[in-house]
């Protein structure tokens, strides 16, 4: 049940940092040598790696809105398998929306890894799989997917 209550929080922290810009936090939320696969990019292997990424990411929406950026992450019926005191696995859903409404919405497939100091759980490799987008939106405008 401590693991499960950890990825949780894991798992809302990315919604909260990658919304509110706080990119180091959002990075910190993998192990070291985790990785980010957004399909339809290169995977971005490592905290560093990732930070970089998200903060292009904040550029790019700030330069497509027309007034303060927003973007709200919402997660979803999440499934959490811990597979051993080392391993869990996990999947939910999310939808997107911007100041301008739903934008777009997909699915996070999961492996997560204790961390050192044995309170949290972090990702060891995140997959991102965009399934729809309103046309006309931020999302839309990008070719990840």
């Amino acid at each position: 049940m401590a693991a499960r209550e950890a990825i949780r929080e894991t798992v809302a922290s990315y919604a909260h940092y990658a919304d509110s810009g706080k990119f180091g936090e959002f990075a910190d939320l993998f192990a070291v040598d985790g990785v980010l696969d957004i399909r339809g990019e290169a995977p971005l292997n490592g905290r560093d790696a990732i930070r970089l990424y998200l903060e292009g990411v904040g550029l790019d929406l700030e330069a497509a809105s027309a007034s303060t950026p927003m973007i709200r992450h919402h997660v979803s019926n999440l499934k959490i398998t811990v597979e051993s005191p080392t391993k869990a696995t996990g999947a939910c859903y999310f939808l997107a929306v911007t100041e301008h409404g739903v934008d777009h919405w997909g699915r996070y497939r999961d492996e997560y890894t204790p961390a050192s100091d044995g309170d949290r759980w972090l990702f060891a490799h995140r997959s991102v799989r965009t399934d729809g987008r309103t046309p006309g939106g931020w999302a839309a405008g990008r070719t990840a997917g």
